[in-house]
């Protein structure tokens, strides 16, 4: 396996943006799975680390199912192709949209999703929370069959809901929270892409503050929120991003629920409301189980263990909190 430096990274990275355009801008569907294919590719060695035995187990399982999601598109296209599409309508929008969950990780093609996680750093994990989506996201969005999806999304928040129970590693939460997330994003995607796009951008802000500071900070489990002593700043960053994340109202994650559950009760989907309401209830506990354990709780606190950490990009973070903390007040100003 080769040796991946910075430059090499970095010309990685530029095709992973590239084939995305691709995909998103292609005028047939052979060309969106052509970008597709090219994401595959250039996101492969980013991932892999001859070094690391669970990256290369990562960056293998990763292939494979995307690979078989992959040839399930295509085989959906060869079917268009074929003049199939007047007898087969729903069955055939049903295998394209499976195909575009399965390379996301949505319910219930989830399983692949929080086992390659673990194996990946904070910025793999991040790239794959959320630029991976944009492709999938967009070209489910061309061709949806509109009760399946919301089938779907009313499993993703329920399992990304219940899977984050017990998970010790920081990694595997945030997958079951990036599986929650999910299906808010498709129930935005099916009112708007205005409104999809919005809580996207909210979300990748949350999700990079956090993989942020868990990458400064060097933190892959739950006990070692606990056991050092860390600067208060960065657990209270930490404590407000994933207030954000769960949607707690006082702060700029709620805002884009607000305005999904806004829509829904005006459309009488009180049930499909509710569970959603319900599921991120459940995150919210979770989280706040984690903030309170690692703000009340030190299994050791000695006064030659001190952490000190500087980084540049700490005002930019500060920054990202206050934003988030004055998210009811913008949210205000939006509606009047």
């Amino acid at each position: 396996m080769l040796l991946i430096n910075n430059s090499n990274k970095m010309f990685f990275l530029f095709i992973l943006f590239f084939s995305t355009m691709i995909s998103i801008s292609s005028n047939s569907w052979l060309g969106c799975w052509i970008g597709l294919e090219i994401n595959l590719l250039s996101f492969i060695p980013l991932i892999s680390s001859p070094n690391n035995l669970l990256n290369s187990e990562a960056s293998l399982k990763y292939f494979l199912t995307q690979s078989i999601a992959s040839i399930n598109f295509l085989f959906s296209i060869l079917l268009n192709l074929f003049f199939l599409k007047m007898f087969f309508n729903d069955l055939l929008s049903i295998i394209m949209n499976s195909a575009m969950l399965m390379k996301m990780g949505s319910t219930p093609f989830h399983f692949w999703f929080p086992n390659i996680m673990e194996g990946l750093s904070w910025f793999n994990s991040f790239i794959l929370m959320t630029w991976q989506k944009i492709s999938p996201m967009i070209l489910l969005s061309y061709n949806m069959n509109f009760n399946f999806l919301i089938f779907i999304m009313i499993l993703n928040v329920m399992i990304g809901a219940i899977g984050s129970f017990n998970q010790t590693s920081l990694r595997k939460l945030m997958a079951f929270s990036s599986i929650n997330n999910i299906g808010w994003l498709i129930s935005a995607l099916l009112i708007s892409e205005n409104l999809w796009l919005m809580y996207f951008l909210f979300y990748s802000m949350f999700l990079f503050i956090s993989c942020f500071l868990f990458y400064i900070t060097n933190i892959f489990y739950m006990n070692q929120l606990f056991n050092f002593n860390f600067n208060f700043l960065i657990k209270f960053s930490i404590m407000i991003n994933f207030l954000s994340l769960g949607g707690l109202p006082p702060f700029l994650g709620f805002f884009p629920k607000w305005i999904i559950i806004n829509f829904m009760i005006n459309n009488n989907l009180i049930i499909i409301n509710f569970l959603f309401i319900m599921s991120s209830l459940i995150m919210l506990f979770i989280y706040i189980r984690i903030i309170y354990f690692s703000f009340m709780f030190f299994y050791f606190k000695l006064k030659w263990i001190k952490i000190f950490i500087k980084n540049n990009l700490f005002f930019l973070i500060y920054f990202f909190n206050m934003f988030s903390l004055s998210g009811m007040i913008i949210s205000t100003l939006f509606f009047i």
